[in-house]
């Protein structure tokens, strides 16, 4: 059956005064009871795989993420697609890998590589090209209300939500973090001498918390926009940098912190329990408002939790798994993942399979109903997981993935990798070293056995070296200096 669509595009502010009725919008075909209308993505920022109580959190409060978990399929093996934020993103919207795309790092960064050290990391991609279909853009044209909310840090104004098939953009930008969490969310000092804002978020109140606002925008667009399908792009700054949260919610936990906890900064158990209380928040009013069952909810993260320090202490910690944000070792992309399907998900779902961001492109499509772009579809990386949200102990007709950092950070230098069913191999490009480890005996990855399989150590990275050369990926290069 095709659907046609009357178009539409509306601007925020008629959408908010109410004077717009909604199209009526055909039934995809197929499993016609099973299509919500609705999409809302719910994205956290620099959020590790240990940090919910879900996940084994030691610290951290998170109720409403641990019962939307009971009511999705939980992946344990989920994975970003780059240890940082703006590729992740980009792989989220297009399917595509990084490496593909040419975006492997913060866009800030995508044009000033290190020039003095043992290799130099190539010039990539900061904004997200127009050439490629985003899911809003898909969305968007099958009559979707399209709607980003949060962090955006894919491009400069020229390359905002609006240009990629979002209707509204509210605190969409070029920057990576705010200034403040707390109104006006404004100023110089965190991040250097440059004044950074959130747009569209003016009228606040004093003491206002920036993830409980970014919310009420949310809300305020359901309510309005709630008798027509609609995606919602909720990409809340929490848990990135600057650590900051109110008092009365830092207090408890300092005096809940133990010295056997993994997790021992308070401020960010905080920020962790804010994230917490606005997911519940947004879900509460899909219920009030009788969309939950006509909504699919994907929760997940950009990267892994940032273990570094901020103003002196340690932020997170991901144990058991090795490091964090910028490591291509597990806790730099492992990440926590849910997702509800109304009517298919069996609750308590628990899926082992590994999976990436970059497979929620054709996950969304597929339970949608929509076809999207042939041309884009033919360079999609991802693959569907529609057949393990029916059925968690299933697998995918893939026993892949990789990724490709080829730049520094505080945790890691060049680096790519390879996930080959339990086996994981690690690429450095300053000395040519790989390192091999088995997940499956040893998910901390403490043992290095490159040297006690050099044959299997050789094809992993025969596969990886093609795979890239395949994807046409950036390489750094040695410095000559």
């Amino acid at each position: 059956m095709s659907c046609s669509f009357r178009p539409f595009v509306l601007t925020l502010s008629l959408v908010l005064l109410g004077g717009i009725s909604g199209p009526n919008v055909c039934q995809a075909a197929g499993e016609e009871g099973n299509r919500p209308w609705n999409v809302v993505f719910l994205l956290a920022d620099d959020l590790g795989w240990a940090d919910l109580a879900c996940y084994g959190g030691d610290l951290h409060k998170t109720p409403n993420l641990d019962r939307l978990a009971k009511e999705s399929v939980r992946f344990t093996d989920a994975y970003a697609a780059a240890p940082v934020c703006t590729p992740t993103r980009a792989s989220i919207l297009t399917g595509k890998t990084p490496a593909r795309l040419h975006m492997t790092i913060w866009r800030e960064a995508s044009g000033n590589p290190p020039l003095k050290r043992k290799v130099v990391p190539p010039v990539t991609v900061g904004d997200l090209p127009h050439e490629e279909v985003t899911l809003a853009e898909v969305l968007h044209d099958a009559g979707y209300y399209t709607a980003h909310v949060g962090k955006w840090h894919l491009g400069g104004a020229s390359y905002y939500p609006e240009t990629h098939g979002f209707d509204a953009n509210i605190g969409g930008s070029h920057w990576g973090a705010p200034q403040t969490f707390f109104f006006p969310y404004s100023g110089t000092g965190t991040f250097g001498n440059e004044f950074r804002y959130v747009p569209h978020l003016e009228l606040g109140e004093p003491d206002e918390y920036l993830t409980d606002r970014l919310t009420d925008e949310a809300i305020r667009i359901v309510e309005a926009v709630h008798d027509r399908p609609f995606f919602l792009n909720m990409w809340w700054h929490t848990v990135h940098t600057p650590i900051e949260a109110p008092d009365d919610m830092v207090d408890p936990y300092r005096g809940r912190l133990r010295p056997e906890l993994n997790h021992q900064n308070a401020t960010y158990a905080a920020m962790v329990e804010s994230l917490d209380t606005n997911v519940g928040r947004l879900l509460a009013k899909l219920e009030d408002l009788g969309l939950a069952d006509r909504t699919l909810i994907v929760f997940t993260s950009d990267n892994g939790g940032f273990v570094n320090k901020y103003r002196g202490q340690a932020v997170t910690n991901n144990a058991p798994l090795r490091s964090g944000k910028g490591s291509l070792y597990e806790g730099g992309v492992r990440e926590p993942l849910m997702i509800r399907w109304p009517g298919v998900t069996p609750e308590g779902g628990v899926c082992r399979e590994p999976v990436s961001t970059i497979d929620l492109y054709p996950t969304v499509l597929e339970i949608t109903g929509l076809s999207g772009s042939e041309k884009h579809n033919k360079s999609v990386d991802g693959l569907s997981l529609v057949p393990l949200l029916k059925k968690p102990d299933a697998t995918l007709d893939r026993d892949t993935l990789y990724w490709h950092y080829p730049h520094y950070y505080p945790t890691t230098s060049p680096v790519s990798s390879i996930r080959q069913g339990d086996w994981k191999l690690l690429h450095y490009y300053e000395d040519d070293h790989v390192e091999l480890f088995d997940l499956a005996d040893d998910l901390g990855e403490s043992k290095d056995l490159a040297k006690a399989r050099p044959e299997l150590a050789g094809k992993l990275r025969k596969q990886l070296d093609a795979i890239l050369n395949d994807a046409d990926a950036q390489f750094p290069t040695r410095n000559g200096k």
